[in-house]
This record gives structure tokens, C-alpha cells and sequence, in this order.
């Protein structure tokens, strides 16, 4: 089985309301073919370059899978049949290590900051 990468996009107003449930879509997606996830996780929310579906914003979510090459084809024709799913682009991913596939997205990294400054208000403000 070889490792891949996979960064699927969903409707922002979606993945906000029912996070587990368009998590639970793409897990189902990926075991339905047989694939053994490594790590999923939220990329970032982007506005689109263009509408998708009446869709201007999109949160894209990053998946690193072992799979049969064999099986892309079907997790990629899952993928245009799911409404839950915008689309979906996958490539290899043999020449990542496992620290590459561990870094913070954008997401995580915003998170981090987000954090940080509210520490800093705290600390700052005089008891």
C-alpha cells in the first residue's frame, strides 16, 4: 500500500455546523475503498477563486491515506457522488516523512496565534 495526500474541499457553512459529520464522510469514503488513514485534519477556510456549486468560501481538509493505487479511481468517483464533498485532489505522498505529514496546517497555526494573543491580553491586564 502506498501513502497519499489528499485535500478535499467542503462547504465552509457546512463543515462549521456538522464538522464530525463531513468528517464521517471522508472516513467512510476512504475505508469503503480499503484505505488505512495516517492523519486528517482541517487545512484552512479560503474564499474561492471562483463559485463551486453557488459556494464562494470553502474549508479545505488535509488526509494522509495508505492505499492500493487501484482504488484512487474509486474513492475519487465516491468523492463526485458525495454532495457533501466540493471536490477532491489526490496525489502521492511516498517521498513525505512522518514529521512532514505532523506540521502545523494554517489552521493550527492561526489557532496558535489566536491563542497567544488572548494569553497576552490576560497577562496583561493589571489585577
Amino acid at each position: 500500500m502506498k501513502l497519499y495526500e489528499a485535500m478535499f474541499l467542503v462547504d465552509s457553512a457546512e463543515a462549521t455546523a456538522d464538522w464530525e459529520g463531513i468528517n464521517a464522510v471522508i472516513k467512510k469514503i476512504l475505508e469503503k475503498a480499503g484505505a488505512e488513514i495516517v492523519s486528517i485534519r482541517k487545512w484552512d477556510d479560503r474564499k474561492l477563486a471562483y463559485e463551486i456549486n453557488g459556494k464562494s468560501r470553502g474549508t479545505y481538509i488535509l488526509c494522509y491515506f495508505r492505499a492500493e493505487g487501484e482504488k484512487i479511481r474509486g474513492i475519487e468517483r465516491d468523492v463526485q457522488l458525495s454532495e457533501q464533498i466540493m471536490r477532491v485532489l489526490i496525489l502521492s505522498a511516498e517521498h513525505m516523512s512522518q514529521e512532514d505529514i505532523e506540521k502545523d496546517t494554517p489552521a493550527i497555526q492561526a489557532d496558535k496565534r489566536r491563542q497567544k494573543g488572548a494569553a497576552a491580553v490576560v497577562k496583561a491586564k493589571p489585577e
